[in-house]
Formats: C-alpha cells, structure tokens, sequence
C-alpha cells in the first residue's frame, strides 16, 4: 500500500475497504488511527432478530412455571395453558432458568420480556402464521389480499429509515439447508416486504460470505485473507498498538468464519455420497451452521455494511430432521417432539437450551467488540431473541418467550424482567424498537402504545 493511499484512507472516517489483485473487497471495522475526529463519531444503532422455531418448553424457560403440568397436544388454539402467577412491571432480573442460564455471563446486559402477546386469525396455518407474522402482526382486518394478518415487517420498516447510509439495507439470513421443499414460503421466512412479498433470505454461509464481501466467482474458493494480505500486512505497521490487536483479532475471525465454511462444505460433500433414510442435510451440525450464519451477521453489522438484520434458527413444522450435535445420536425433528412434550421432555429441554447457547455465544461476542467511545457493539445493538409461540404442542400465541440484549445506544433498561398485563401486544415491543431506532411511529401493526418501562 502506498503512502498516498494511506493518508487518503485515513482522511475517512470509521469505514474502509481492503482491496485484492482478484477484486475482493473486505469491510473493516472501527479503528482510532484510521480515524480523523473520534470524539465527534457517534457509534451507529443497529437492530437484530434471533428467531427460534415452534415456542419452548415453558417450565424450562418461564419463571416460576418449573413444576407446572406437562401439556398434552392442542391442533388449535382454543386451549391455552394457566401460567404462574408473576408480578406485573419492571423488575431486576435476579435469576435465570435452566433454559436462560446460557446468558449468565450477560445478564446484566439482556431484559427477560414475559406477558406479551400476539393476535391469530383463523382459517390460516398456526405454525405458518406464526413465523410468517411475527415481526408484523397486521390487525385483524388491514390486510385484504392473504389469509394471513401479514404486512411489512419490522425489520424493512426500519431498513427503509437506516438502510440508506449502508451497502446493504438489510440481510435475511435462514438457518435451513433441506432442499425437500416440505412447507410453504410462510413457514420459512420472517421478513416480508409486504403482503404475499417476501424478502429472500440466504442460507448457504458461503453465498453469504461472497455477497458481504465481494468476491468475484473465479475467485469463489480463494481466502479472502489471502487477497487482501500484502494490503493488510502494510496498513497493520502502521496502526497503534490498540487497533493492531483489534484488526488481528478481526482478521482471525474473518479466517475462522472461512475455516467453519470449508469444514461444512467438505461435510456436505461426504455426506452427498453416503446413503440415508433422511436427507443428507439432515445430518450436518446445528450448532456449527448456526454459529457460522451468526458470525457473518455479526461481522457485518460490526463493519457496517448493514444496520439490519434477521437470523431465522430453523422453520416452522418442518418435520424434516436436524442433527443437534452433542445432543442426540440420530437427527431429530423438532416439529414431532413437541407434540408430544411427555415423551420428549428431557430432549426438548436439551433442545431450547441448545438454542440459548447459540444465542448466548452470539450475544457475549457483540459485547466483545468494541466500538469508537469505549461502548460495546452490543451496546449499540438491539439483538432480540424470541419466538411466535409461548408453546409448541398448545400452539398458543399467548405470553411469548421475548429476550432483548442491548441497549441500543445507551435508550433501553438492561439486566431486567418485565412481565406485562394480559392482553399486551407483542407489537408493542417493535413500536419501541422502531423508536428507539429513530423512527417517529405514532403505531406499528396491532400495537396500542409502546414500552414506557423499557426506556433508559
């Protein structure tokens, strides 16, 4: 690199772009000695969604609920289970549940949102809707053109407002690698351009990977740290001794990511050729895939290539099997263990646990990465957790599992538990979100008022 295009990178602020000989393009993140005026940025707000399919198992993950009965299958959603009686409002969160205890590290950074609801309209699919609405929740008679109540999500909304600063104004992200085609669209996707409008979301790291940081084709299978290096290697002696620990530690990471990439896609290939009863996706590992989605995630609202962003873990119903390493011997579904919650108690619980420890890693890494004025990229993030069910054999769309970490910029109350009244809208807590974000909404979806309680 030259001295010319040294200085002329560090006359920017806070984004660059290392480029290779092949035309690779790699974002970087903050760092002091590329930047002109430090104490005149302030760090950007983001906004992301960690979805989970089919609800948890409530005595697992709901305060209080630790002996309550075991609830036999529902096909509707006429019954709906009595919960433990908990003390409505803001509370210090004190302790966690078996399923929370992931989050021990950062639970002075998450607030536990317990009471909130979501509106179901019959004559459409529990599971679909659930998954397909539940960043929208449209009212019951807004929506003309579908069955289901669904209208622009919350996530575009938000992009519309902060995507325009951004190479990408969001990234829809899915966790689902089966082919089989089993449900429908509305089973499978969260974020929606509008009604029957769906944004597309990708589910191969790798195809990721090459959209976030520009690799041509031909160069599909190059490192990219291998591209950018001679770049790297010249700007690294000329960075203090703080930011060459942090554009290492950035480096590794990018390596890493591509490390995890080629382990999946050798797997991919062994498992093509062998011989099963299930697909052969069925047999790769959940938590390999799911962390390798989330640290793209990660890394793309760290260097600000997107402000936006949603992680779906798996689909809704889709009874094709996944393989949990670590957990089960043989690829399980999901969808079929819920149904019958006697049964499968012990896996389910291992399951819901499984899926806050993937969150949890995602959560601590965010908290991990600092930022311009000494805060966190957490900090600076709204990373909810949650799902459309409060559970999956009753099917309810009562009292939903809602974890937010973040404070997003310092405006929302961390290390806390909210329980709120029956009846309260779940879009109540995206009208907060979007807010927060700096949107002016007077209402979002079925909201009636936002989150008081949540607000620094």
């Amino acid at each position: 690199m030259s001295e010319k295009r040294f200085r002329a990178m560090n006359s920017t602020t806070r984004r660059h772009f290392l480029k290779g000989a092949a035309g690779a393009t790699l974002s970087l993140p903050w760092l002091e000695s590329l930047a002109r005026d430090t104490a005149s940025e302030t760090p950007a707000q983001r906004l992301a969604i960690f979805y989970v399919p089919i609800g948890v198992v409530r005595r697992g993950f709901f305060p209080g609920e630790q002996e309550a009965t075991i609830p036999t299958f529902t096909s509707s959603q006429e019954e709906i289970l009595t919960h433990a009686e908990v003390p409505l409002g803001l509370q210090p969160l004190r302790s966690l549940t078996p399923t929370q205890q992931p989050l021990k590290r950062v639970r002075d950074k998450v607030t536990l949102i317990t009471g909130m609801d979501r509106f179901y309209k019959h004559g459409s699919d529990v599971h679909a809707q659930c998954a397909s609405c539940f960043l929208s929740s449209a009212t019951a008679h807004s929506v003309h053109s579908s069955v289901y109540p669904l209208d622009r999500t919350l996530d575009q909304i938000v992009a519309d407002h902060v995507g325009g600063v951004t190479p990408f104004r969001s990234l829809e992200l899915s966790c689902n690698s089966h082919k089989d085609n089993k449900e429908s669209i509305y089973f499978d996707n969260i974020s929606w351009y509008g009604t029957e409008h769906v944004a597309p979301s990708l589910r191969d790291p790798r195809k990721v990977y090459r959209r976030l940081f520009g690799i041509q084709e031909v160069q599909a299978y190059r490192s990219i740290t291998d591209l950018v290096l001679d770049d790297a290697r010249s700007m690294n002696k000329r960075l203090g001794k703080a930011d060459r620990q942090k554009f290492t530690e950035y480096f590794d990471g990018i390596r890493t990511i591509e490390q995890q990439m080629e382990k999946l896609e050798a797997m991919k290939g062994q498992l093509a050729s062998a011989s099963f009863e299930e697909p052969p996706e069925a047999h790769l590992p959940r938590g390999e895939y799911i962390r390798v989605m989330g640290d793209l995630m990660v890394a793309a609202l760290q260097t600000g290539l997107t402000r936006v962003a949603t992680l779906m873990v798996g689909p809704e119903r889709w009874d094709t099997p996944f393989t949990y390493e670590g957990l089960f011997d043989r690829p399980m579904s999901h969808h079929q263990m819920s149904h019958n919650q006697k049964a499968f108690l012990p896996q389910l619980l291992q399951l819901d646990r499984f899926h806050m420890q993937q969150y949890a890693y995602l959560v601590e890494k965010m908290d991990d990465i600092k930022e311009s004025d000494g805060t966190s990229l957490l900090d600076n993030t709204i990373f909810t957790y949650g799902s459309g069910l409060g559970d999956g054999a009753t099917h309810q769309y009562t009292d939903l599992p809602i974890i937010v970490a973040g404070s997003g910029g310092g405006r929302l109350k961390t290390g806390h538990h909210l329980h709120c009244a029956d009846g309260t809208p779940l879009a109540n807590l995206w009208l907060t979100h979007a807010r927060v974000m700096g949107l002016e909404l007077p209402r979002f979806a079925d909201s009636d008022k936002g989150v008081s309680s949540l607000l620094a």
